[in-house]
């Protein structure tokens, strides 16, 4: 069996660890403790309460267990280098790293500074905690795993098979790249606007709401052409962008964004992570950012007001 360290016991995390333990040994990783016993609820509504292994970073330096084939770093985007750092001094610098973060930030970061193989994971597969005890898999998606530089199809290949197996259905892709700026986009349009006027993902359909959406999409196609991104769907310029993002706001309509529950939360958001690469390279080509910019500048009064 092949050993698998989960670094950030998340909603994905927690998720990752109940669908590997029956083929793999599995470790939770984080800052604090975890009840022992994990309640897993799948979409079609079974409740499986199975234990699993999880360690603080504390106990790992100290009786680290045996070490990885390959570390899952399923932190938010802008701790997950520091979640990182936390632990390499129990792993070897030849590890595989697999980064499941949104947005375009700890990707480049991560792969630029680690020796060893980074892959990266972008996925559909729903999920949000109960508490300390609980996760609940809200939906049957896909993942696509592969990296930036196309350098480790061999190994992408392993873990997709891996994740299949798991019940998690997952692809090796070339294109991971244009496959994160594509979900970086659609999160863009939706996750800032449902966090900063407090509804669910299908309100954005509404009259007051889809104005404001097409603005966003409007500055984001023309970084994407800009970044080299092919529209999605084989589609063309703004009008294949706004399509998606209006089909993923229609498939999710009941969810409630991660942003938002973490600006409910009162917690930071990952605005970095998602209106940051976005910013920048509208300011490197010269293009117009302004409602991302305006975006950007309201959560960061929503969370200076934490």
């Amino acid at each position: 069996m092949t050993t698998h360290w989960i670094l950030g016991p998340g909603a994905i995390g927690r998720l990752l660890a109940h669908s590997l333990s029956p083929i793999a040994t599995t470790t939770l990783l984080g800052r604090r403790s975890l009840p022992a016993r994990q309640m897993l609820t799948t979409p079609e509504g079974e409740q499986r309460v199975v234990p699993l292994n999880s360690l603080t970073i504390a106990q790992l330096a100290s009786n680290p267990p045996e070490p990885p084939a390959f570390v899952h770093i399923t932190t938010k985007a802008m701790v997950a280098e520091s979640a990182l750092a936390g632990i390499t001094d129990c792993i070897s610098p030849a590890t595989p790293l697999v980064l499941w973060q949104n947005g375009f930030l700890a990707q480049p970061r991560i792969t630029q500074a680690w020796p060893g193989p980074v892959l990266c994971a972008t996925t559909t597969e729903g999920a949000y905690l109960t508490g300390d005890d609980g996760v609940v898999h809200a939906g049957h998606g896909h993942t696509f795993v592969g990296d930036l530089h196309n350098q480790h199809g061999a190994l992408a290949e392993e873990l997709a098979q891996t994740l299949t197996q798991a019940g998690l259905a997952a692809t090796k892709v070339c294109d991971i790249r244009q496959r994160l700026w594509q979900k970086l986009a659609v999160n863009a349009a939706i996750n800032p606007l449902v966090a900063l006027n407090g509804v669910r993902n299908g309100e954005l359909l509404d009259q007051a709401y889809a104005g404001r959406v097409e603005a966003v999409v409007k500055e984001v196609a023309a970084i994407m052409l800009a970044e080299g991104i092919a529209p999605p769907n084989d589609g063309n310029g703004e009008g294949a962008w706004l399509a998606l993002v209006w089909q993923v706001v229609e498939n999710t309509a009941n969810n409630k964004a991660s942003m938002l529950q973490d600006v409910e939360a009162k917690r930071p958001t990952e605005r970095g992570a998602i209106l940051g690469p976005l910013i920048e390279s509208a300011q490197r080509h010269g293009l117009a950012c302004e409602v991302l910019q305006a975006q950007d500048n309201e959560l960061a009064e929503v969370e200076a007001s934490f």
